[in-house]
């Protein structure tokens, strides 16, 4: 891997050497000051150009923007751009995202590629455990967010069919900098943030900027899960013709996930009612806890370790690049190149679906159901203040009488290190009455996942604050657990999911566009060949053939208890290798009318796909014993697309509206299904005075038309997608004051795709207040979820569950926070 990308780097270094002709255009976007160069659309397409003379969906949002907004996580960020659903549940990874009413399966985001300074984070937004959100974190660095939908995304990047998000760093066009300390008022969390920028001569410049935060965060775990932070630097050389930037990043930071959480539900499907379990508050609080401190399993390589639950999310990330333009006898050269070293790990505790036929049994039930299915005769606290003291009437057992079967799922992330490079020439004729513009590029990238699955299997009590705790079951004499563990394996599925996959893939994609502008008229097409190779090795319990798991001493006494019979181990004397190959053709159509100079009207229809990863490995879409694809089409997943509509914009009012129409397949996990989407989506803003408004919505009407493996499943809503989402941000801003709110709305969805048990919509509250009281200095009130209302992301269920319990993840609740910014 790091041969590959050395190599890649000493060829993308000896390209010609810039020719010295001047020309203002070709280095706009890298001379203008930060704000106007997140507002000149580069993002998807093959030149800078303004949003009224391209055929694209696009948004933008600035670094001044998104500080006001309180988002909590990069997703939060993403919920204000149109069209897209940002499912974020807090701790900054782990997020559902999708655009325009494309599926979300199984978390991540699949049909999305999300970008930094033009390049993947993540060459598959999807992957388990490691989602590209999961390596990004928003700070003073932040320029701002570029994002196109649909449209020219299929052919400018690799699996990106439903769109790309950009984050873009700021360059030091600007001399000065500022420091910013932010604490939370009715939570724990520290924050430091600092940036410095300043060109050093006429010709060279720099930015430097990161952060550090600890605390506990929103919700309450009894540990400081959230600590770390990012230091990110990039020095730019400007000249004649073009520029040369190279950059780094190394990011160390942990946080908590917010995972299924036990919550009342009662009523209909059609009409529930949501409310807390007695003890637990399932938006402040969830099943980690001080007295739960560790993981005792095999790791990856079959050690005994203990994996502590205060890591939660770790997330490591060191990379480095460069990004160049120049000029070659009238030809504009772009060149991007990144090599990432990428690594972490997981940990948190998951309960499983209370509401599934397929199961023999409820996860989260009353103390006496779990003891009666367990043959269980008594319980002790096997870890806590009352470590084992016996609890003497399990039934009124926390003012609930409940515990949970956890599936604590531990992961580790040895390698996502990736390479990518990015090269483009571009060139401008003029012919007949109008200009040609021409781009040919070449895309190369390298991604590998190497992850390890250690699961294991406990039984807690069911209480908030921070205080859950392991408990041990008896029956008579005999201890069915050890310290409050039931198996050194996932029990609860069999014993599957104690695998170890090391897979590299390798993307190789040629591409071009064509454009001709011609009066009030722009032409447009384009085309990218996607080539990939999966290459690698798969082990573990998941796989046919293979043992789910031995007897092992896992505590060292030289005793055998029940549960170290039980202990998972990944098998490495049966490997199963991955091998096999994909290619695929994507393109795009488009026309674009600048009636006016205020007013134009575009339409755009695409083709593109998304490979699929790690999300059909151990399946039945790969051979265990050859590599190959017993399933060819589940390679990647198409993705059909047409869209059109207005674009308006003067001094004072912008509005954009464009109606879509979408068509997929989806191979994942136990799925292969087929999908269309349909709907219009609007982003608008008005400024006047001291007073402004911007925002958006976006109406969608979703359905399976196909399914494989579930016909029942044909003509329903997919799984959380909602008719409407909108946000709108109004705000009064004068020299020292801004005052306003961010709204965040969603009508309700489904919770699974059979339409069954439903999640109510909501609408979240944003509030800021900023005073500047001099021109160096800021202080600012942020209020996240001002009123505290309970938003359900999603609801581990298919039906409401004769216990009336089932699991869910929550918005984050009300979190207040205070900063001070001092700006030299």
């Amino acid at each position: 891997m790091k041969t590959k990308a050395l190599l890649l780097l000493a060829t993308a270094c000896i390209l010609p050497a810039p020719a010295m002709a001047a020309d203002e255009g070709a280095v706009q976007d890298a001379a203008q000051p930060a704000e106007k160069r997140v507002n000149l659309m580069t993002t998807g397409v093959a030149r800078a150009r303004d949003r009224l003379d391209s055929a694209t969906s696009t948004s933008t949002l600035s670094g001044d923007e998104i500080e006001k907004y309180g988002a909590r996580s990069v997703a939060e960020i993403f919920r204000n751009i149109p069209g897209m659903r940002a499912e974020s549940t807090g701790g900054e990874g782990f997020a559902s995202i999708s655009i325009r009413g494309l599926p979300i399966a199984l978390g991540g985001a699949k049909f999305l590629q999300i970008q930094e300074n033009g390049l993947p984070t993540l060459e598959f937004g999807d992957m388990a455990f490691a989602t590209a959100d999961q390596f990004l974190r928003a700070d003073l660095n932040l320029a701002g967010v570029q994002a196109i939908r649909g449209g020219s995304a299929s052919t400018f990047a690799s699996n990106s069919s439903g769109g790309i998000v950009n984050l873009i760093d700021k360059t030091g066009e600007v001399a000065g900098g500022s420091v910013q300390i932010s604490t939370g008022l009715d939570y724990d969390s520290k924050r430091m943030d600092f940036e410095y920028g300043t060109p050093v001569s006429d010709t060279l410049r720099f930015h430097i900027g990161g952060f550090y935060r600890k605390g506990e965060g929103p919700r309450d775990t009894g540990f400081d899960g959230f600590k770390g932070g990012q230091i990110k630097f990039n020095m730019t050389k400007d000249f004649d013709g073009g520029y040369f930037r190279v950059y780094a990043k190394v990011l160390d930071d942990q946080t908590v996930p917010t995972p299924y959480s036990p919550v009342l539900v009662s009523g209909t499907n059609a009409d529930p009612d949501y409310a807390n379990v007695p003890g637990l508050d399932v938006s402040r609080d969830s099943l980690f806890s001080r007295y739960i401190p560790s993981n005792l399993t095999l790791d990856g390589e079959n050690r005994v370790a203990s994996h502590p639950f205060d890591k939660a999310t770790h997330s490591k990330m060191k990379s480095i690049g460069f990004e160049t333009k120049f000029e070659v006898e009238g030809w504009r050269i772009n060149d991007k190149f990144r090599y990432s070293d990428i690594s972490g790990s997981t940990i948190q505790p998951y309960t499983l679906s209370n509401a599934n036929a397929a199961l023999p049994f409820q996860s989260i039930n009353s103390a006496p159901a779990i003891m009666a299915m367990l043959s269980a005769t008594s319980l002790s606290y096997a870890t806590g203040p009352n470590a084992g003291q016996t609890i003497a009437d399990p039934s009124v057992l926390n003012g609930n009488g409940l515990l949970a079967l956890v599936t604590n799922q531990d992961v580790s992330l040895n390698s996502l290190n990736n390479m990518t490079n990015d090269i483009r020439a571009s060139k401008v004729w003029e012919v007949g009455a109008g200009k040609l513009t021409f781009t040919a590029g070449y895309y190369k990238s390298s991604q590998d996942i190497d992850t390890a699955w250690t699961w294991t299997t406990t039984v807690n009590d069911v209480l908030g604050g921070g205080k859950a705790h392991l408990i041990d079951v008896f029956a008579g004499p005999y201890q069915l657990t050890q310290n409050g563990v039931l198996a050194y394996n996932a029990a609860l599925i069999g014993g599957y999911r104690r695998d170890r996959y090391d897979v590299n893939y390798d993307i190789d994609a040629p591409y071009g566009s064509l454009n001709y502008m011609f009066g009030k008229f722009a032409l447009g097409a384009s085309m990218r060949y996607d080539m990939g190779s999966a290459r690698g090795t798969l082990y573990g319990s998941s796989l046919p053939g293979t043992a789910k798991s031995t007897t092992y001493d896992i505590n060292g006494d030289g005793t055998i208890s029940l549960p170290e019979t039980k202990v998972g181990f990944i098998d490495y004397s049966k490997p199963a290798p991955v091998h096999y190959d994909y290619h695929y053709l994507s393109y795009s159509v488009s026309m674009n009318y600048r009636m006016a100079e205020h007013f134009s009207l575009f339409g755009r229809y695409s083709k593109g796909a998304r490979a699929n990863a790690d999300r059909i490995l151990f399946a039945s879409y790969v051979s265990p014993t050859t590599g190959k694809l017993l399933v060819p089409s589940a390679a990647y997943d198409p993705v059909r697309q047409a869209e059109g509509g207005f674009k308006y914009r003067t001094d004072n009012l912008e509005a954009y509206v464009t109606g879509f129409w979408a068509k997929t397949r989806e191979h994942n996990i136990g799925l292969d299904r087929a999908y269309r989407a349909y709907g219009v989506e609007l982003e608008t803003s008005y400024r006047r005075g001291i007073f402004a408004i911007n925002g958006g919505a976006t109406w969608t009407k979703a359905e399976i038309t196909a399914d494989a493996l579930d016909p029942t499943k044909i003509g329903n809503t997919p799984r959380h997608q909602a008719d409407l989402i909108f946000q709108v941000t109004p705000q009064v801003e004068t020299e020292r004051l801004t005052v306003g709110a961010n709204f965040y709305g969603t009508t309700g969805s489904y919770a699974g795709d059979s339409n069954q048990l439903k999640m109510p919509g909501y609408v979240v509250t944003n509030a800021f207040v900023q005073y500047r009281p001099n021109d160096r200095v800021s202080i600012m009130l942020n209020a996240n979820n001002l009123f505290d209302v309970l938003g359900l992301v999603d609801v581990d269920a298919e039906f409401i569950p004769s216990s009336g319990v089932v699991t869910a993840r929550t918005i984050n609740p009300r979190t207040v926070s205070a900063s001070l910014r001092f700006n030299f």
